[in-house]
């Protein structure tokens, strides 16, 4: 399994234990994909996976740059187009840095606004 893949199920399993309700994994569209789509009591979250191994290119949340966010919104509102209502929604990051075999696990709420 690869870095990535990794990352993502351990953030599923990570999320769930805080409460959240995925609804959807690695949701593509013709403008790019989400990680995760989930619910967090009455919000729809949007959620960016950066697994990293090391430092050497920074913190793995600081991966979701501008153009990176500018995708993910452009995904978020094709997804929300299928709802009759606006439902209250956020962008949330989960960081994972793996130190040796262990992880560090950082989740980083309302991480930007778009």
């Amino acid at each position: 399994m690869s870095l990535g893949k990794e990352g993502e199920e351990l953030a599923v399993r990570f999320l769930k234990k805080k409460g959240y309700r995925v609804i959807e994994k690695n949701y593509r569209t013709p403008f790019g994909e989400i990680d995760i789509i989930a619910k967090d009591k009455d919000a729809i979250v949007f959620i960016e996976v950066k697994t990293r191994e090391g430092t050497d290119f920074g913190q793995p949340f600081e991966a979701v740059n501008i153009h990176k966010r500018q995708k993910i919104a452009k995904v978020a509102l094709s997804y929300l187009k299928r709802f009759k209502e606006e439902p209250r929604c956020r962008f949330d990051v989960v960081s994972i840095l793996y130190k040796g075999k262990n992880a560090e696990i950082e989740l980083l709420k309302d991480a930007f606004e778009v």
